[in-house]
């Protein structure tokens, strides 16, 4: 790469970084790819990390020694992601989107990438601090919000099918009690797709006893793989205690109330956002 001049080289080491999340990256890289000496990257550096932080885009950690470099990590502040948080909370009250059984029309907004991409952010700071190899979810709402977590924790998708596709190979199939409807159904996951005793964090978009997740659980101990955690985008408020399947799990907007009738509904922020 051709010498710049600092303020461009400032620029472009940041969006290298920000393409770059979770990774460790050396001074010595930087200083042959900006064919600058260690002790301007470094100074280069400490600026990004200032601005970072003051500005709530991540942070920027330091590891020191000859293997050491820096890494970003995509961060959201709990007052900023509220706000967007509040925003889909009101966009999902409205009335044309009840559906039957209590649930909500969601597609639309997953399938915006801005949307999925604050949701994703949210996700990756409230799990950062966990070793996690894999993210999984199931097919096919939850693929967005996957793919927005893995995008800032720079980890592989692994999806799970609701039936064994022949050009995945040999798989893994279970069948589960879906939490909803009490029916049994079927997902599976091919051989392949998971390393055994991997890491694995679910995200999902809805939950509402908790079938799924818990199915997805039953279908990770198939591979003496580990729940490093479980997100879901929306919960469902109206579900008791004793009714949901498991109970350790991060939710970004909780469904409180649905009148079927007049269709008003009340949605409000998650436990990600309970002190």
């Amino acid at each position: 790469m051709r010498k710049l001049k600092r303020s461009a080289r400032l620029v472009e080491m940041t969006q290298y970084l920000l393409a770059r999340p979770h990774t460790l990256i050396s001074l010595t890289a930087f200083a042959d790819r900006y064919q600058s000496a260690k002790s301007s990257i470094s100074e280069d550096l400490a600026i990004i990390k200032e601005v970072f932080e003051e500005e709530g885009i991540g942070q920027l950690h330091t590891l020191a020694g000859a293997a050491g470099g820096v890494k970003y990590i995509p961060t959201v502040r709990k007052e900023a992601a509220l706000a967007v948080i509040r925003e889909i909370c009101r966009q999902l009250e409205q009335p044309e989107r009840v559906l039957a059984g209590g649930y909500l029309y969601m597609t639309d907004m997953i399938g915006q990438p801005a949307i999925m991409s604050e949701v994703g952010r949210m996700f990756a700071t409230a799990f950062a601090g966990r070793e996690i190899d894999v993210i999984m979810t199931v097919e096919t709402k939850g693929i967005p919000l996957a793919y927005a977590t893995a995008m800032h924790l720079n980890l592989p998708v692994v999806i799970v099918r609701r039936d064994n596709k022949v050009t995945e190979g040999s798989a893994v199939s279970i069948n589960y009690v879906s939490g909803s409807t009490k029916r049994i159904q079927t997902m599976s996951l091919a051989r392949r797709a998971l390393r055994e005793q991997s890491r694995v964090l679910i995200i999902d978009d809805f939950l509402k006893a908790g079938g799924t997740v818990q199915g997805m659980i039953d279908l990770l101990a198939e591979f003496d793989a580990t729940v490093a955690g479980v997100g879901v985008f929306v919960e469902s408020g109206e579900v008791g205690a004793e009714e949901r399947l498991f109970h350790d799990y991060v939710s970004l907007a909780r469904l409180t109330h649905v009148d079927l009738k007049t269709k008003q509904t009340t949605v409000v922020p998650g436990n990600y956002f309970d002190d």
